[in-house]
């Protein structure tokens, strides 16, 4: 249940708004329902719009002194809405939520199939020098693409392209190949 203060407002409003200039406080105290009107269009929640619009007044309440010398403060809180909430969307969006833990990570199915060390350094072997220097250097040591390039001293385009063509060799070399047949019905 939501707890509200003396003045009406969620508690949370009042603990964001405490030692704020009362400039800061009579602006939140006017906007605050806009604000999490606004809130609502971006999120489709009511709490999410609440914690959105908590959130941005907050980050507005330390720098009120810089942004209420420009022409629209509400113009400010409403670009740190949208700003917020995109950096929310995108955490969320790369957390993949599921309701069991997967007995198994996730993966690459080809190379699932390389069960053990020992079958995947000889695939690694049989790449060409270059290419196998790139698939080391960016799955084994981690390393960025320009940390690649400077040590190998390539273009990030390709060792790019050499991964690519790495990863292409050592998946067909994982895959079971098909049997082929003439065509011929016997």
């Amino acid at each position: 249940m939501q707890q509200f203060g003396p003045l009406g407002r969620p508690e949370y409003v009042e603990v964001a708004m405490e030692g704020a200039a009362a400039e800061f406080e009579d602006f939140v105290r006017a906007r605050w329902t806009s604000l999490v009107r606004y809130g609502y269009v971006l999120t489709g929640n009511p709490h999410d719009a609440a914690d959105l619009a908590q959130e941005a007044l907050a980050r507005l309440g330390s720098a009120w002194p810089r942004v209420v010398n420009r022409d629209n403060p509400e113009a400010y809180v409403r670009t740190a809405m949208v700003r917020l909430h995109i950096s929310w969307w995108r955490r969320l969006r790369r957390e993949r939520l599921m309701s069991e833990v997967p007995d198994q990570p996730a993966g690459d199915r080809a190379f699932d199939r390389i069960d053990s060390a020992s079958e995947l350094w000889p695939a690694l072997a049989r790449l060409p020098r270059r290419q196998r220097a790139v698939v080391v250097l960016r799955y084994y040591e981690h390393r960025t693409d320009d940390e690649i390039a400077t040590l190998l001293g390539i273009s990030r385009v390709t060792v790019r392209s050499q991964a690519s063509r790495a990863l292409e060799k050592l998946r067909a070399h994982c895959t079971p190949s098909k049997q082929t047949t003439s065509g011929r019905q016997g």
